[in-house]
């Protein structure tokens, strides 16, 4: 629950420091600005939050470096300890909500800074299109996130604050840089 609340401030964060180009912090006109104007990406508040949206996803989903999730030692579990009493039924559930929403997150992380494909209207042809663009973006992310994976190691349990706490400041970066470059 610790990660969860210190992750929760650099996401807000994360997504304000995005939505001031569009003016709105609702997520369709973050992506509808982001389609008119594509050289917004490439801006140094868009960077600076998509890099901090990047390590608090990992924190969230209890993904390394935060948390290794195949870990069965009771000293470094952060996700492990929540489903130890699970089994079964309640077991899957919960492995299927760990996995919504790292699904979740990859999504919200890659439309947010690469939102090209994204479909603007409900014509089905749009929405498959959308649909499939948006399965090759997360195949990209999960080959990244697997390879990072493959190369980092867990960090110190005492440590996780402090890459937070290094997020957090990224993203109020990101704040103060839309503030002052915009």
């Amino acid at each position: 629950m610790t990660v969860a609340a210190l992750a929760e401030p650099t996401l807000l964060l994360a997504v304000f420091a995005i939505s001031g180009r569009a003016g709105s912090s609702n997520l369709g006109a973050i992506v509808d600005a982001t389609l008119d104007a594509p050289s917004a990406v490439l801006t140094v508040p868009a960077i600076l939050a998509v890099i901090a949206l990047a390590i608090a996803a990992l924190a969230e989903c209890a993904r390394l470096p935060v948390d290794n999730p195949s870990t069965h030692l009771e000293l470094t579990m952060i996700h492990e300890a929540m489903v130890l009493e699970y089994a079964g039924p309640d077991l899957a559930l919960v492995e299927l909500g760990a996995g919504m929403r790292l699904l979740l997150f990859g999504a919200l992380l890659v439309n947010l800074s690469v939102p090209w494909g994204i479909a603007t209207t409900g014509a089905l042809p749009a929405v498959a299109f959308g649909g499939l663009v948006l399965v090759v973006k997360l195949a990209v992310l999960g080959t990244a996130l697997a390879s990072f994976e493959v190369v980092t190691a867990k960090i110190r349990l005492f440590r996780v604050p402090e890459l937070l706490a290094v997020s957090f400041v990224v993203a109020f970066l990101a704040v103060t840089a839309a503030a002052f470059l915009t």
